[in-house]
């Protein structure tokens, strides 16, 4: 079923993650959000360690939402955390950051994210983004066949 494929949001700022999981919602969006607050915790639950070892609770998810400015590990280093381990290297990782700045863009598409998108400002604009996200990761594209999500 298209539209329960789980996505992980990895996100530390609590009003980003609300906001984001609130234009799912409005939008009549209803794949699982599962959170995390960095890249950390993000590595503990693809690995399924600790709290994230039920992987009925907490599958793998179909895209992983990542912002890239946060504490501990940050977009960046998650990014190059799963592409450099073979069973997670085809998991969709879509950018959903604050920074417009080249550097950032460029390097995030230089370790392997499959997209970059911008936070926007008006809440309708997040709407309408969560909306094409998921029309096209969760609808539109085909996975590979060995895909390791869901």
């Amino acid at each position: 079923m298209e539209t329960r494929k789980p996505i992980l949001l990895v996100e530390d700022d609590p009003n980003d993650r609300m906001l984001i999981k609130r234009a799912f919602l409005k939008s009549g969006l209803v794949n699982p959000i599962l959170e995390v607050t960095n890249g950390e915790e993000a590595v503990q639950y693809f690995e399924g360690k600790g709290i994230y070892s039920d992987r009925k609770r907490y599958p793998l998810p179909v895209i992983t939402l990542l912002d890239l400015k946060m504490p501990k590990m940050n977009g960046f280093e998650f990014i190059q955390w799963v592409r450099s381990h073979p069973e997670h290297k085809k998991n969709i990782i879509v950018v959903l950051t604050s920074s417009k700045e080249s550097p950032d863009v460029n390097r995030a598409y230089e370790l392997g994210a499959n997209s970059y998108l911008v936070k926007p400002v008006e809440f309708s604009d997040l709407m309408n983004l969560v909306k094409e996200l998921h029309l096209y990761w969760l609808i539109i594209n085909e996975l590979p066949v060995d895909y390791k999500g869901v």
